[in-house]
């Protein structure tokens, strides 16, 4: 992986992992500059919104439409709908994804309402999920909102 942005955000997911969360990280970037970096905390502070991409733009702190306007955000994971709809809200144009084979969210949706997705499916990326979904499969399940047994309706 030769893309220091790519690269940045990985450094986040190892750095949740590190800390005992989900390993996903994100950068956001603007004029070839890290403008925020954020990583997955829904673990580490109990939140039901922390993933990285929220997380990076809630370290961006306040912006205009026209800073947004002019930035790339970097995950290293593909964009669930709650980050794919921030992404929208604040008109980001283009985001590039570590990988999407571990979980899709709604790149088309991305694609058809204007935004450039770019998909590097980096092997290191790839790896470092599976290894803790395949041993954290609850943890994940939550994270992506996928019910995890009986007692996930009560």
């Amino acid at each position: 992986m030769s893309d220091p942005f790519l690269q940045a955000a990985l450094a986040e997911a190892r750095r949740s992992l590190a800390t005992g969360g989900i390993p996903i990280g994100s950068v956001l970037v603007q004029a070839g500059r890290i403008i925020a970096r954020g990583h997955n905390q829904r673990l580490q502070r109990g939140s039901v919104i922390r993933h990285a991409e929220m997380d990076c733009l809630e370290n961006a702190g306040r912006r205009t439409a026209d800073f947004y306007a002019r930035c790339t955000l970097y995950s290293t994971l593909s964009p669930c709908p709650m980050c794919s709809g921030a992404v929208l809200l604040y008109k980001i144009p283009r985001v590039v994804i570590g990988e999407n084979r571990n979980f899709q969210g709604p790149e088309a949706c991305l694609r058809a309402r204007g935004v450039q997705v770019e998909i590097r499916n980096d092997p290191a990326c790839i790896r470092l999920l599976a290894d803790f979904i395949a041993a954290h499969p609850c943890a994940w399940h939550e994270d992506i909102a996928i019910p995890s047994g009986p007692a996930a309706g009560g």
